[in-house]
């Protein structure tokens, strides 16, 4: 690994990663996301100043995402929890399916190439903004949450795209529950509680899957990088309550435009960085 990157390149790859530490914060109080389409853009341009191996480059950022993401999902749905606004039925439901799809994703992503992983977000991203910005009242596909066991497959799905992806699981949770009638500040709030369930074992994931893998960055366990935890999360507790404070002052409309706007932008960002 090249590690010649200059002071000032580091002092500006430091004070980036602390930025978006704060920014992942608010969105995870504002969207009931863990930040990782924050986090994962800024640690990829990081390691890349610093050299990181491109074979391991995006696995690294993603593993860290999800470590990041840990401790910022359990602060967020900790404070929607005191609101009484988390869907707690829909959380037990999935507390096997989702770890389940998690394993599975975390399996699949230590053998896909850094633009696939990019590429397939950026789709994602894409998709589920379009159907925030044009939402229709029509657009549902019932008034009921469906029970088991499409539920579960539901819960697997979503645990599965977002260990690829080093999300919280929160874009596809607030579509799965809007779709189905649900209020987006109960979709938010819920979506706090599905970034434990993901985060945790996805991190665990990541961590195995990159044991001894060559290439990674000094202090990495496996595809987690320690620096990254250590810069982030303190940033990322701090500002999540500030962000619930946020989603419960703005309309449902105004967070579904807020939240669509914003995954235009991580879209266009993964979408280049694969051209």
């Amino acid at each position: 690994m090249d590690i010649s990157a200059s002071f000032g390149e580091l002092f500006g790859l430091a004070a980036a990663v602390a930025v978006s530490g704060a920014i992942a914060g608010l969105l995870a109080g504002i969207f009931g996301i863990g930040g990782g389409a924050v986090i994962v853009p800024v640690l990829y341009q990081g390691l890349t100043i610093l050299g990181v191996d491109d074979a391991v480059r995006m696995h690294i950022s993603l593993g860290t995402s999800l470590a990041i993401i840990v401790p910022t999902s359990i602060r967020s749905f900790m404070a929607h929890y005191r609101r009484g606004a988390v869907d707690m039925d829909l959380l037990r439901s999935w507390l096997v399916p989702i770890p389940v799809g998690v394993a599975a994703g975390a399996a699949v992503a230590a053998v896909l190439s850094g633009a696939a992983l990019r590429g397939i977000f950026a789709l994602l991203a894409a998709l589920v903004a379009a159907r925030l910005l044009f939402n229709r009242e029509s657009w549902r596909l019932g008034s009921v949450l469906p029970a088991n066991p499409a539920r579960a497959v539901v819960g697997a799905l979503i645990g599965f795209v977002s260990a690829l992806m080093g999300i919280g699981g929160g874009v596809l949770n607030n579509t799965f529950m809007t779709l189905y009638g649900r209020p987006m500040h109960q979709a938010v709030a819920t979506s706090a509680g599905v970034g434990v369930l993901i985060s945790l074992p996805a991190a665990l994931g990541y961590l195995w899957a990159g044991w001894g893998e060559a290439g990674l960055p000094p202090f990495s366990a496996g595809f987690v990088n320690v620096v990254g935890l250590v810069l982030v999360i303190p940033l990322t507790i701090a500002f999540a309550p500030l962000g619930v404070r946020i989603a419960h002052a703005l309309s449902k409309r105004q967070l579904e435009i807020g939240f669509g706007l914003f995954l235009i932008v991580v879209a266009v960002r993964f979408a280049l960085s694969v051209l």
